[in-house]
């Protein structure tokens, strides 16, 4: 994707049950979900004592000579890493410092180190209560919200079961966490509705349980994928095996929609069916759904690479040539969001190389996983142009996002979002596509393989998984409608707590 979209954020724990070092565990997990945060990322590992490591930017290359001191940094037989994007909180430096996780939160007899991936949409009501327990409480993410609601749970008696249940009962949100005991046992959860992915798996002979946000982040440890978390499970690392609670009752699944267009690898497997699986599906779907544009198409490009599948799935169903005209510099890195504006087309203009001879003068069907903003999209429309396009149909496969997230992903204000206040038409018309052709729900739900109530669809039908989120969604649409400016994100400004 090339529209200015923040991914969310992952995670990946380890536990050797012979007292092995897992720092190279959670180093290779965690590089391997480099695409879910860009902004930070950070290990804490555990040897009877926590030992922290956090930096900014994508993890980074650990050459030879470095390692050992590495082990040294980071000695431990279990430990857990996240890599960061924000989604509360402030985007400055040094808000970004504080907020990297992991973080070690309470006292020494409740300390616990945590990490997780997904946003709270309580967490004005949760801050409140932390404040009037701890006046000074400084809050820098959410993460820190769930630890302390750990801790304070902790510190009335409760086990860690009881604990956990109570944060799945009052936070409202997405949450898929790890954490270690200051004991040194692993545990992670999730949520009630199991809105953001986190998997279990073990290396071969059963020494190394491990915890990821995505299968890949097990694959490349060449680590076994075991199960799913249930919504409402707690996990707990014993003896070489996961002993599995579940402490909720899952009333509704919702997991994120967004996972199978955009966030997750395409190798990665979520639910029974790997990524990439779904994506062709996506793109036979969009041959279906818009058969006469396809007609009107004498070739199939691609925006690498959350539209590579696609297109190959829409070719395989038309007959059309997918021309792999388009490719990415690999090396061409910098965000665009964090340019000024002025610089912006220029970076997404130089990511892209574009062979233009093999498009000019054609009609050309171009496969992309979603239109948020719309304005990158724009800049590769003209380029498209400018290499001759004759004509330009974009086959996108998420639906027409209408509304913000509440759950991970930085799209949180109705203003942002081109398909908020615009019909596929105009949408067309403003990024200088001929047409644009989203696929439908039910297309994007029967690829998935899951019902449409196991899934999370806020941003595309405007119904929450959860009563908080609905209703300051509800609240927020109807000033967005009479006029009143948007000053944040919802779940931030929002008078309903």
């Amino acid at each position: 994707m090339y529209d200015c979209l923040k991914e969310e954020c992952g995670v990946f724990a380890a536990r050797h049950c012979k007292k092995g070092s897992v720092f190279p565990y959670i180093y290779w997990g965690l590089r391997a979900q480099n695409h879910r945060g860009h902004q930070s990322h950070g290990i804490i590992t555990f040897d009877g004592d926590f030992h922290t490591y956090k930096a900014l930017d994508l993890v980074p290359k650990v050459k030879r000579p470095e390692f050992q001191s590495w082990l040294n940094r980071l000695p431990g037989y279990v430990g857990i890493g996240n890599i960061r994007y924000t989604t509360s909180g402030g985007t400055d430096e040094q808000s970004l410092i504080s907020g990297t996780q992991p973080f070690i939160v309470g006292t020494e007899k409740t300390r616990l180190a945590i990490a997780f991936n997904g946003n709270l949409v309580n967490h004005f009501k949760l801050r409140n209560q932390f404040k009037e327990r701890s006046p000074q409480l400084h809050y820098d993410c959410d993460v820190e919200l769930i630890g302390r609601k750990l801790v304070m749970e902790l510190s009335e008696d409760r086990d860690l079961s009881s604990s956990v249940k109570s944060c799945m009962n009052e936070i409202e949100g997405a949450f898929s966490v790890t954490g270690l005991t200051r004991d040194g046992e692993l545990f992670a959860f999730k949520d009630p509705h199991g809105i953001k992915p986190l998997c279990c798996g073990n290396s071969p002979d059963r020494t190394i349980q491990a915890v990821s946000s995505e299968a890949v982040g097990l694959n490349i440890n060449g680590f076994e994928y075991d199960f799913e978390l249930e919504p409402g499970e707690l996990i707990l690392t014993s003896n070489g095996d996961f002993v599995r609670e579940q402490l909720v009752p899952c009333r509704r699944r919702a997991l994120c929609a967004f996972e199978f267009a955009y966030f997750a690898r395409p190798d990665s497997r979520l639910g029974n069916k790997f990524v990439y699986e779904v994506r062709e599906e996506f793109g036979r779907n969009l041959a279906k759904e818009y058969g006469d544009f396809i007609n009107d198409s004498d070739v199939i490009i691609s925006l690498p690479e959350t539209g590579d599948d696609v297109a190959l799935g829409l070719h395989e169903a038309s007959g059309l040539r997918w021309e792999r005209a388009v490719r990415r510099h690999r090396y061409v890195t910098e965000r665009a969001f964090i340019l000024l504006p002025e610089e912006r087309y220029a970076t997404i203009d130089r990511k892209l190389n574009v062979l233009g001879s093999k498009l000019r003068g054609k009609k050309v069907a171009v496969t992309e996983d979603s239109i948020v903003r719309g304005d990158t999209t724009t800049v590769v429309i003209e380029k498209l142009r400018r290499m001759g396009a004759k004509k330009v149909h974009m086959f996108i496969t998420f639906p027409r996002i209408i509304g913000p997230c509440f759950y991970g992903i930085d799209m949180a204000t109705y203003g942002e979002l081109i398909g908020s206040r615009h019909p596929p038409a105009e949408i067309a018309e403003i990024i200088g596509a001929d047409t644009v052709n989203y696929q439908s729900i039910d297309g994007l739900v029967r690829s998935i393989g899951l019902r449409k109530d196991e899934l999370c669809l806020g941003c595309v039908t405007g119904k929450y998984p959860t009563p908080l989120a609905q209703k300051m969604a509800d609240e927020m649409r109807e000033k967005f409608e009479k006029g009143h400016k948007e000053t944040g994100r919802i779940y931030e400004v929002s008078s309903i707590i």
